[in-house]
């Protein structure tokens, strides 16, 4: 019996799907589809102002890699910017943390989160763009949260409010 190992999984520098999430754009580079669930990686890109608000996600690590740019991650443990070739790192267990690109220059990060199951959620939430286009961040008036916490809740994801961390 010959032994099948699996081929190494390749992604071009414009392959991926390409979505808008809170006014960012992701582009999923690998899926837990694509490695038995154990992982998921994501590229994002982060224009000024953009960044997700404080949130908790306990049944994942979510590791960020600055690859351009600068953001302000915070959390519960206080406050870090994260400049080019930083990395950081949000352990499972539910630690509250958001990030923003304080800066009028587009952050670019590379984002692991294992397992995987974060990238499902961008997909279903995200709308599909063209690669670095940015789309407005939609609108977190009380009626579009109450669709978004279902979809939130379904991929074990937490909300708090934009200053709770403040």
């Amino acid at each position: 019996m010959e032994n099948q190992k699996p081929a190494p999984i390749t992604v071009g520098s414009q392959e991926g799907q390409h979505v808008s999430v809170v006014g960012d754009t992701y582009r999923i580079l690998v899926t837990g589809k694509q490695t038995g669930n154990a992982f998921a990686t994501i590229d994002m890109l982060v224009p000024p102002g953009g960044g997700p608000g404080p949130h908790a996600h306990p049944d994942f690590e979510e590791t960020f890699y600055v690859a351009d740019g600068e953001i302000e991650v915070k959390s519960e443990a206080g406050t870090y910017i994260a400049k080019k070739g930083s990395y950081v790192v949000v352990p499972k267990g539910g630690v509250v943390h958001c990030f923003k690109n304080k800066t009028d220059q587009v952050a670019h990060l590379l984002c692991t989160v294992v397992p995987s199951g974060l990238e499902e959620l961008f997909l279903e939430l995200g709308h599909p763009v063209a690669p670095g286009e940015f789309l407005p961040p939609p609108p977190m008036d009380p009626e579009a949260l109450k669709k978004l916490i279902p979809i939130l809740e379904k991929y074990g994801q937490q909300v708090f409010p934009p200053d709770y961390l403040d």
